[in-house]
């Protein structure tokens, strides 16, 4: 292999680019907007540097393992700055709790809100712990080509218990339900439904207390940028404002690529971070078997959409924490009409990022860069009209981040704009909207899930959301680890 071809310049094509260019493999990334990102794009307006997200960092080291392959350290194009705490957790009735990795303040803000929940908190740690070393340390980074390696990987995922929910499972160790949901909110981060999603996923709380969390100075932006510088230095070539048109093939082998400028690239293999669905649908629609592999797609489920709405405000807002949580009234009813009835609710619950409490860089002197986050059905479910949905919701937002969070927040609003399920299908490709691709359920996941190598077509693969493990920033910097792997093997 000496020629390869990337689709897409997210997270996870970046981080095999990476892997690729520093074992000697010619790459080549091609991007089909502006700027490099995929989900983790940005926008810059009247000052204020805007990220559309993923902005939780977890996991550093693997990000920092990307430049050691070579011999160059992280620092010499990122600074990662630790958030503490997390995320700062409210509800409705004015109760907080700080998240942290700090055990003697952890210890404090659980038995605040139920002292009892103290010890059944250190049996859930202990559990998250082994689900971290079965799931991540071991499964995470590895691909899952045929049926044989999820029965090897079963009696460890049986002992784990990991037909059960995340939120099932941490009920069955704490009895406080603001904690059950202070436990369990870590799903929806990457698509999953607290009630539905594997408890294997209770691992992301060993992930966050070891590793803790942390934010790019300057922006999640300004990691992808070091991600790129750090690919170029190595010989890669990015190229933006191109969208690939189609994937060549013949029988059962990719022969190259073709974009819809007319650039066409002679390959030895393709390795598409774009939408799964997308990817076979339309850049693959000349294989009869990428069809049926589509078909097969479009009847999973896929995870919701999001709505966001970006602000930047006069003032700073000190008491505002850079991770905010901020549940509604319902946290299980909210869930079903999200993700089972395809309902947008009157309630809702938020995420709220305030990076300038962070690095103030993000917006100009004496001002404060936020956006609102909020789960929505997918377009599937929930097909409406979002231009005349969406100012409406906006409002609402930030009505409440208004009256729980920062008093006179909209008469201190300098510039605003909204992101809605549209967006994410019009920008992203991405199936029905869906924030995160497939629903990260225990049959959609390892084997279930894209496989990282095609079936059919021997040199084409997957990295990214829709392919194993899943979403979230170690989640597909994961799948890069585990794909690059299987494009090496010839090479060595």
């Amino acid at each position: 292999m000496k020629r390869v071809a990337i689709i897409g310049a997210g997270f996870g094509g970046l981080a095999l680019a990476i892997r690729l260019q520093s074992a000697g493999v010619d790459t080549v990334v091609l991007e089909a907007r502006d700027k490099p990102g995929g989900r983790a794009y940005y926008w810059e307006r009247d000052g204020f540097t805007f990220d559309g997200g993923p902005t939780v960092i977890t996991a550093p080291d693997a990000l920092a393992e990307l430049w050691r392959l070579s011999g160059h350290d992280i620092s010499q194009d990122v600074t990662l700055l630790p958030i503490s705490p997390f995320y700062r957790l409210s509800w409705p009735d004015g109760t907080m709790f700080d998240y942290s990795n700090d055990d003697a303040q952890l210890g404090a803000e659980i038995a605040r809100l139920n002292p009892e929940d103290v010890a059944g908190y250190r049996k859930f740690l202990r559990y998250s712990e082994e689900v971290y070393r079965e799931g991540y340390v071991k499964l995470g980074h590895v691909a899952f080509l045929d049926f044989s390696a999820m029965i090897k990987a079963a009696p460890a995922l049986m002992k784990a218990q990991a037909w059960r929910s995340v939120y099932s499972m941490v009920s069955s160790f704490v009895k406080n339900e603001k904690l059950r949901e202070a436990l369990s909110f870590h799903t929806l981060l990457v698509g999953g439904n607290p009630m539905a999603t594997s408890a294997i996923y209770a691992l992301i709380h060993k992930l966050e207390r070891d590793g803790g969390v942390w934010f790019a100075k300057g922006g999640t932006n300004q990691l992808v940028a070091g991600m790129v510088r750090h690919f170029e230095r190595l010989g890669g070539v990015l190229r933006l404002n191109d969208p690939v048109a189609a994937i060549d093939t013949l029988g059962d082998r990719v022969t190259g690529v073709r974009t819809e400028s007319g650039f066409e690239m002679e390959v030895d293999a393709v390795a598409s971070n774009a939408e799964v669905v997308h990817s076979y649908r339309h850049l693959l629609k000349d294989s009869r078997s990428a069809q049926r592999t589509a078909a097969k797609l479009e009847r999973k489920r896929f995870s919701p959409s999001l709505f966001v709405v970006h602000f930047g405000v006069r003032g700073a807002c000190p008491d505002v924490q850079h991770h905010s949580i901020l549940f509604g009234p319902r946290y299980k009813g909210l869930l079903d009409d999200i993700f089972k009835h395809g309902v947008l609710s009157e309630d809702f619950s938020l995420y709220l990022h305030h990076p300038t409490a962070t690095d103030p860089s993000m917006a100009p002197p004496d001002h404060s860069t936020f956006y609102a986050l909020a789960p929505v059905p997918h377009l599937g479910k929930f097909p409406a009209n979002w231009d005349e949905i969406g100012p409406i919701l906006e409002d609402r937002i930030l009505a409440e981040v208004e009256r729980r969070m920062i008093p006179g927040l909209r008469e201190r609003i300098v510039t605003k704009f909204s992101y809605a399920p549209p967006d994410f299908a019009n920008d992203l490709r991405s199936h029905l909207g869906a924030g995160f691709s497939l629903e990260p359920i225990l049959t959609q996941s390892a084997w279930f899930r894209v496989h990282n190598r095609d079936e059919a077509i021997s040199n084409l693969f997957f990295v990214g959301a829709g392919t194993h493990p899943g979403a979230g920033i170690p989640g597909v910097v994961g799948s890069a680890k585990a794909t690059a792997a299987l494009m090496l093997e010839g090479n060595r």
